[in-house]
């Protein structure tokens, strides 16, 4: 987000994430934040609208819960 690289906001954010047997997200959790509530809300968003292969069961897809980190880093400005 704009308003976290004028701050120097960085950090990782582990999501949980589940994902139902057509592939969308359908529940998004924050396992770990990143400290900073402005990234965590990012990266809920950013992932919600994600399309994900399912998980399978034999030929089957399934719905799965699956971890999701989401880090944020400061590029250096050319």
């Amino acid at each position: 987000p704009p308003a976290s690289r004028l701050r120097g906001e960085k950090g990782l954010v582990v999501l949980r994430v589940f994902v139902s047997a057509a592939g969308r997200a359908e529940r998004v959790e924050i396992k770990t934040s990143s400290g900073f509530d402005r990234l965590d809300s990012a990266a809920q968003d950013a992932v919600a609208n994600w399309r994900f292969v399912p998980a399978r069961r034999g030929d089957e897809h399934v719905a799965a819960w699956v971890l999701v980190p989401v880090s944020f880093v400061m590029k250096a400005s050319s």
